[in-house]
């Protein structure tokens, strides 16, 4: 096979399909083997082929498009890997034999086990000559503020960051996962400020989360009333000021209130930590190591973790300054009522990015600033080939104008490789005991329900040794597929009832069908040498022909995954193929089958397992065993 040089057929088999289609209809059509292969594509349903061929495509004049179709077809040699084609149009359908597709798919499965599905090709920077390595991604994922809630946006973010990063790294892509928190400004000041006055080292060491969202919320509500009356002696100031009274009582009123008031000392605090006061950034350290162990914790819960704690306090100042420096040089920046702006509306190509806020009145800088510094850190610390950034929909418009500038600034080369994965709101998502301070609050909930659920069938409830484990493994399996179902872009309604079903294409569901195999692996009691020494061609029924197809095409899935960056591509495979595996139970029984038809079935159904497996690992779920 002259095309079997690509390294992809290695892991993609049904790639020999494709180069073997290209060779033998290359002569009879006058055309290069490499445009054939590179343009037989998968079909949408088995109907249609297993691989199909727009003839157009080709460069075929759209009038003798069919006739070609129909030549071609004709003329196409007989084999032992495909039958003869059928014609549709201007279409050609391939049609795999099913014995040779059994025979090649099934023991390759077998034998490569969680690495049937990966190409470590994919992610090479130069296929030719893998001595040149890997290409390098960082993702930016989850990315909470610290002592605030971890609200549905981090969740949406954390699950999809979370999954692209396992997909890449199946690609063969070298992934750094990077967890960039709020950890910087002067609500720090404010909690060490609240910790001084309200805080308890026991309920801090215990749950540094909760405990750390108590005291915030608490000083916010002291400090309030404290705002409101200087608001109202500073609006009786001006209006006394306009009437020409004497204003030298309310002005040393608001000044005494302001040097006492919770603000100012927060302020204060703050301004401590940026001049590097020793005792303050203490303080903060503790806070936020504290709270990383935490989150590390309920991460793992979710099968995830990180290479990298950045934040914005891992900018340095001089980085951001130099951003400042370099918008002024290159004449991008302006002043605009004492403020500093970049405005992108005077050209009309970046129009609609309006006027981004560099630097604040009082002289702070804002995210924007941040944000360049901490780019060119990504690139200089990592010398990545692309940067993502995995955001809530609402910060388009501030990723746009950031990605634009570090064009604009005379660093193309970084904004290209920047990629904003983008995705919509969850609406109701609150708690049984109120709105939602943290994820584990979600996820205890969850289970909760989950547990309720699964004691609804007693029998099955007591067979499962440690329901406790179980139904919190498959509370975090419901709110992920919950959160994959759809488009990234859509938002959804966070819904217990729905989740947490048996019925319908949810996350228990998944589990149920993961779970269903390996009790059939139980009871058919064979070993691997066993499915191996199988003779697989005893496997003629529809059900079985069609259920290998379906696991033929998961590498191909995967590889379409790269293109469409949606976990509900990995999902909507994985339906579709636990649903043709239940209605394949009835038809391809293994228990009280002849010994040679059941090492056969048990082949099949183990190698779906593993596909399954595979696919809900990429979506970073635990399958359960029972």
């Amino acid at each position: 096979m002259g095309h079997s040089a690509t390294a992809f057929e290695a892991s993609n088999p049904v790639d020999i399909y494709r180069s073997h289609i290209s060779e033998l209809l290359a002569p009879v059509a006058g055309k290069p083997v490499k445009d054939i292969y590179d343009r037989l594509s998968w079909t949408q349903t088995f109907d249609k082929g297993d691989l199909g061929l727009a003839v157009p495509s080709l460069r075929v004049p759209p009038k003798e498009a069919s006739a070609k179709a129909s030549e071609w077809s004709e003329k196409f040699p007989n084999s032992d890997l495909v039958e003869k084609p059928v014609v549709a149009g201007t279409f050609i359908q391939f049609f795999f034999k099913p014995q040779s597709l059994t025979k090649l798919i099934v023991p390759s499965i077998l034998q490569k086990k969680t690495l049937y599905g990966t190409n470590p090709t994919l992610g090479l920077r130069d296929e030719s000559d893998p001595k040149k390595g890997k290409k390098r991604m960082v993702i930016d994922f989850s990315s909470p503020n610290i002592a605030k809630p971890f609200h549905a946006g981090h969740l949406r973010s954390t699950i999809i960051g979370g999954f692209l990063a396992n997909l890449y790294e199946a690609a063969g892509w070298d992934v750094v996962r990077l967890n960039y928190l709020g950890d910087w400004g002067r609500q720090f000041g404010l909690l060490a400020h609240a910790f001084e006055m309200l805080g308890s080292e026991e309920k801090l060491e215990k749950d540094p989360i909760s405990h750390l969202f108590d005291i915030y919320v608490e000083i916010n509500n002291i400090s309030r009333p404290e705002e409101e009356e200087i608001k109202q002696k500073k609006e009786a100031l001006a209006q006394a000021s306009k009437t020409g009274e004497d204003t030298t009582e309310l002005e040393q009123q608001i000044q005494i209130l302001e040097s006492k008031s919770v603000n100012e000392k927060a302020r204060q605090y703050f301004k401590r930590m940026e001049e590097g006061d020793e005792a303050a950034l203490a303080t903060w350290r503790r806070f936020r190591d504290l709270s990383i162990e935490r989150y590390k914790r309920t991460y793992s819960r979710l099968n995830i973790h990180y290479d990298v704690y950045g934040g914005e306090s891992t900018v340095e100042l001089e980085r951001m300054d130099r951003a400042v420096k370099q918008l002024q040089e290159s004449g991008l920046s302006e002043e605009s009522q004492g403020a500093v702006i970049v405005d992108l509306t005077k050209n009309p190509k970046t129009k609609k990015l309006g006027k981004a806020l560099v630097r604040k009145r009082d002289g702070s800088s804002l995210y924007l600033t941040r944000d360049i510094g901490e780019a060119y850190k990504r690139v200089e610390v990592y010398q990545p080939d692309k940067l993502v950034y995995v955001v809530a929909s609402q910060q388009e418009l501030h990723l746009a104008q950031l990605f634009k500038i570090l064009e604009l600034m005379g660093h193309p080369e970084i904004a290209e490789k920047c990629q904003h994965i983008s995705f919509g709101m969850v609406h109701g998502m609150s708690t049984r005991k109120g709105t939602v301070k943290f994820l584990d609050d979600i996820l205890r909930d969850v289970g909760e329900k989950m547990h309720e659920v699964m004691h609804k069938n007693q029998i099955k409830y007591e067979q499962v040794e440690n329901p406790e484990q179980t139904a919190d493994t498959l509370g975090i399996t419901a709110v992920m597929v919950q959160d994959m179902s759809g488009k990234r872009i859509n938002g959804y309604d966070f819904s217990l009832e729905r989740m947490t079903s048996f019925e319908g294409d949810t996350g228990p569901y998944l589990q149920y069908a993961h779970a269903r195999l390996c009790s059939i692996t139980r009871k058919a009691g064979l070993s691997a040498e066993d499915l191996q020494s199988a003779d697989l061609s005893l496997l003629s029924e529809s059900h079985a022909i069609n259920l290998v197809r379906a696991l033929s095409s998961w590498p191909n899935v995967v590889q379409n995954t790269l293109k469409t960056q949606e976990p509900v591509t990995v999902l909507s495979y994985l339906f579709k193929m636990t649903h043709m595996l239940s209605s394949s139970y009835d038809i391809l029984k293994v228990v009280g089958s002849e010994p040679e038809i059941k090492k056969a079935r048990m082949a099949l159904y183990e190698a779906a397992r593993q596909v399954l497996n595979n696919g809900m690992k990429m979506l970073g779920l635990n399958p359960v065993e029972r």
